[in-house]
């Protein structure tokens, strides 16, 4: 599995789904399937498979949502760049860097529109 498909299995588990409900809910899921869910705290709040199941997708779709989110932090230029071309810049009075900083920059959001 890529580590796409694994962080996002993370985000839209059953555990944290039910947790994402009830945030001191004391449960155990065996292979993230709901039938296999046991409530250590006897699901006093009475949360149904279809109140979980619900949530899963509204999680899942809020994920999907932030997709360019993710994309644009692996792609923007390092912070380390940034420091160095506004250093030079405001310091040096050099805005070569900054320059070529900011079109990477607008590059990524270009590339990955929300």
């Amino acid at each position: 599995m890529i580590d796409n498909e694994l962080a996002y299995m993370n985000e839209t588990s059953i555990i944290k789904t039910i947790l994402t409900i009830k945030d001191d809910a004391q449960v155990s899921v065996e292979i993230d399937d709901v039938d296999t869910i046991i409530w250590y705290d006897g699901n006093l709040t009475n949360i149904t498979k279809e109140q979980i199941l619900a949530k899963q997708v509204e999680l899942r779709t809020e994920y999907n949502a932030q997709a360019y989110a993710r994309k644009r932090k692996e792609e923007y230029p390092p912070l380390e760049d940034f420091l160095e071309a506004y250093t030079e810049k405001e310091i040096g009075g050099d805005s070569t860097k900054w320059d070529a900083y900011i079109v990477k920059y607008n590059k990524v959001r270009t590339d990955n529109p929300k």
